[in-house]
């Protein structure tokens, strides 16, 4: 269980950074939470990559090809 704790650090730590940017980025409404989701998906995936759990680069890499 210790293992699984250490390889979503950085998961948590851009899911944090992600929402932070996001209150630094929004006034509220709609479009603040629209904001703050996207940018906190986007602080996710950048931990998970940092973690090996998941390829960012390989989905591109895919999408490219056809």
């Amino acid at each position: 269980m210790r293992e699984d704790k250490a390889v979503r650090e950085f998961a948590v730590i851009g899911l944090f950074a992600g929402l932070m940017l996001a209150l630094a980025a929004t006034t509220g409404g709609l479009g603040g939470f629209v904001v703050a989701v996207l940018l906190g998906t986007v602080g996710v995936l950048a931990g998970l990559q940092l973690d090996g759990v998941i390829d960012v680069r390989a989905v591109v890499r895919s999408r490219n090809r056809g």
